[in-house]
Formats: C-alpha cells, structure tokens, sequence
C-alpha cells in the first residue's frame, strides 16, 4: 500500500457504518471501492453520498479487486467467508475488521487457502471524524502476514494512526477489559441512572465525573444494540472479567453499608499506589476529564 498505489478495494457489508467510513476514507486517499451488501436501498444512498460503486453481486465486487475488506456482524462472519471462498484469486488481500479476533482469523484460515489474510481491529467507531490518532491493531499469525502488516502499519502510520500488532488470542484477552467490561459498565450505569425520575435535573446541575459518567452510558446506549449484544456473547473471557467486576462491586458497596470509613479509604490509597506504579501520570486524569468535557 505505497503512496502512490491506487488500489482496488471491494467492502463486504459495505452500507454498513463502519464499512461506509472506510468507504469514505479510501476514497479520500484515491483509492478505487465497490461496495457489496443485501440492501439494495442501503447501497443506493452509499452510493450518492460516497460515490463508491455498489453491487449487490459478491462475485462483480470481488472479481477485480486489489483487496477485500469483511465489514459485517460477527454472526454473519463464517458464511460470508464461505461465499467468498471460491471467488478469491491468489494476488488478493482479504481483511476483516471485527472486534474480535481468534475465531475470525481461524474462520479465515479455514476457508480462505488462496490469497493472503489478516485480522485487522480499527478500535474506534463509525463516528470519529478522521484516522488521525484512532488505534488500530493488527493480528498477524505467519510471516507473509507479519510482513503485510507492517505495511498496512506504515500506511496507517504515516496519516497519524496508532497502530500495534499482537496475537488474535493477546487481543481478545484484552478486548475482554477493553470493550466488554467498559460496554458492561456503561449499560450497567445507564440502567441504574434510568430508574432516577429526575434524570434531567440530575444532568443539568451535575459535576464533571458525572458528566463523564453520563456520556459514556449514553454514548453507549445510542449505538447498535445487536452489535453490543453479540460482542458480549463472544467475546472469550469476558464473564470471567464481569464476574470480577461484580466481586469487586460488593466489596465497597459493603464498605458503604457497614460504613467502614476507614477500610473504605485504606482500600482507595491502595489502589491510588498501584495505579502511580503503572502509569505515572494517572494524577492528570482529573484535568484530563475537564479537557475532555470542553472538547
């Protein structure tokens, strides 16, 4: 993916929203996109706001493409790989862009023999504005993957993205923290704010933390329910990590019971000492949540 590489690219689930902010972005970089997807009025407006080409024919989408990128459900994920498994040729570059990783990549593997393949995780949603700063990780598992990713990585690097390699399983590990208990948290959080009679109230005079609070269970609520339920579904780990979480609940939430001031306190300079161990510039974050909020 050189500079001046024009590129044929064919988005899988296309019309979706991550699949049309990737649609946008390689048009803006000079790429050349056809988009795929079953809705047919879907691809009509793609096609008018991006200017992409759009089919509903897997087999025209991916016939002359340079590289394919599988934008869909995770639920969809094998069968789409499977309808894509005859039509690839050996010069193409298949990509998937899922927040999970392992079975993905073995899906891939399983099926798609011609061609090369790579799990890729953009770890930011449809609504960022551009690539600058946005993570993305990369889940090579052989050699021509590891060399095809550190291309991919230079090319992203190059237009301010943050981009880091790692193994499906390193990364579904940490997703499990990552998206899962952050996710869990913030429905969590919007469901115990929601049986408040006055949430607007509580909205218009409240400080900085619950500000922060608030926006994260709203910005978690407003987006694709689906989507959320099934990463909770697969994600490996993660009920072990909300399990944790829940332990961990009950423990300071017995603190405040028993008013154990004390303990309550104790416990909270301990965690104030681990966190100084492993970032030392975890002081800055209440300024940090000030900046956020006047962004």
């Amino acid at each position: 993916m050189a500079q001046d590489e024009r590129m044929r690219v064919a988005i899988i689930g296309g019309s979706g929203k991550m699949g049309q902010w990737f649609a946008r972005f390689l048009v803006q970089e000079g790429q050349a996109v056809v988009i795929t997807g079953r809705n047919e009025q879907k691809l009509r407006e793609a096609k008018e706001q991006l200017g992409v080409e759009v089919t509903t024919s897997l087999t025209e989408a991916v016939n002359k493409a340079d590289a394919v990128l599988i934008s869909v459900p995770i639920d969809s994920f094998e069968e789409v790989v499977k309808q894509l498994q005859p039509l690839l040729q050996p010069k193409q570059i298949v990509l998937d862009i899922t927040s999970i990783k392992v079975s993905p990549v073995a899906t891939m593997h399983k099926y798609l023999k011609t061609g090369l393949v790579l799990g890729t995780h953009p770890v930011f949603g449809p609504g960022a504005k551009d690539i600058k700063n946005q993570n993305f990780v990369l889940t090579p598992t052989n050699q021509p993957e590891r060399e095809l990713a550190q291309k991919i990585k230079q090319y992203l690097a190059a237009r301010g993205a943050r981009v880091t390699l790692m193994t499906p399983q390193k990364h579904d590990e940490m997703m499990a923290v990552i998206l899962g208990l952050s996710h869990f948290i913030a429905i969590i959080s919007a469901d115990t704010l929601l049986t408040f009679n006055n949430l607007k109230q509580m909205k218009a005079i409240g400080g900085s933390t619950y500000k922060v609070l608030l926006t994260l269970a709203e910005g978690v609520i407003t987006e694709d329910a689906e989507f959320y339920a099934s990463l909770q579904m697969h994600l490996p780990g993660v009920t072990k990590i909300e399990d944790q979480f829940q332990r961990s609940a009950k423990r300071w939430a017995d603190m405040v019971k028993n008013k154990d001031k004390q303990g309550f306190a104790r416990r909270m300079n301990a965690l104030k000492d681990k966190l100084e161990k492993s970032d030392p510039d975890f002081r800055k974050a209440y300024e940090n949540i000030y900046k956020l909020l006047e962004r």
